[in-house]
């Protein structure tokens, strides 16, 4: 029987961008994160944001941005070098797998490598979304205590897990 290849993460690259592009996420999941085509172009468009892609072999199952400025994330500032974590999601087709978990682990790593200066990942997340709270919350998250208001579906937990 032959292993099921490794989650792995990458720039989203003109090769793999159209395949990207086709990801999908349940219709009532679209309350907690953005049409891929919005967020591909707005990080696209930002010097600040890196697209990435959430890989199973060479196929992309997944997308998040990396915020260079984690002050994009619910308006504040952080004592430590912070990045920011934005539009994570599996794509439908690929959710129930456990690959959620294993692209946040994947993530960490190949932040550590490519930004050794950082010392706290954030994000928010619809306080409505206990799926995907209970995801971060498995992969480290912390739970700050204090809510962002500013999300188009309602107030969001800001959750922040350290960086090796």
């Amino acid at each position: 029987m032959s292993e099921s290849p490794a989650i792995r993460v990458a720039p989203v690259t003109p090769a793999i961008r159209a395949a990207v592009l086709a990801l999908r996420v349940h219709p009532d999941q679209y309350a907690f994160v953005s049409p891929i085509e919005a967020s591909l172009a707005d990080a696209e468009q930002c010097h600040g944001s890196t697209p990435m892609a959430i890989l199973h072999g060479d196929a992309p199952v997944g997308y998040y941005r990396i915020e260079r400025h984690a002050n994009t994330i619910a308006e504040r500032e952080y004592a430590v070098p912070a990045l920011g974590l934005r539009s994570f999601f599996i794509g439908a087709d690929w959710q129930g797998r456990g690959f959620g978990g294993g692209a946040l682990s994947a993530l960490v790593a190949d932040l550590a490598a490519r930004e050794p200066d950082a010392r706290l990942l954030v994000l928010t997340v619809n306080c409505r979304n206990l799926p995907a709270l209970a995801l971060y919350r498995r992969a480290g998250f912390e739970d700050s205590g204090q809510l962002y208001h500013g999300g188009r579906s309602g107030p969001q937990h800001l959750m922040w897990r350290p960086l090796p």
